[in-house]
């Protein structure tokens, strides 16, 4: 468990994960380092799993079905690589961006969104 312990003017203390993103919420600045992940080649936003899902498929991804309704992953038979996605594409953030570009070097990028 890593982060920054903030004390409250009331004397209740709280554990901040990223304290640069506290921060920008007290500011009314929230949201405003959200990041995207570009497809490279193209230069292309990934603005849906579909798009996503086509890129992966043409890389060698195939679609993995474990059962869970809640998930989207994808494997690839040459790798013991699992890329796993909220099935909700709003919730997919940062932490999934970094995880396909390191199992995709040279074919993905994370960048601020401005």
């Amino acid at each position: 468990m890593s982060g920054v312990w903030l004390f409250k003017n009331n004397g209740v203390m709280q554990l901040v994960e990223n304290a640069s993103d506290h921060q920008n919420e007290s500011d009314g600045r929230r949201g405003s380092k959200k990041k995207v992940l570009v497809h490279l080649p193209t230069g292309q936003m990934v603005s849906s799993y579909g798009f996503l899902e086509q890129i992966l498929i043409g890389l060698g991804w195939e679609r993995y079905y474990d059962g869970d309704p809640d998930l989207l992953q994808f494997h690839k038979r040459s790798s013991i690589d699992l890329i796993s996605l909220p099935w909700d594409f709003s919730r997919f953030n940062s932490v999934y961006m970094y995880d396909i570009v390191i199992k995709n070097p040279n074919i993905f990028h994370v960048r601020d969104f401005v």
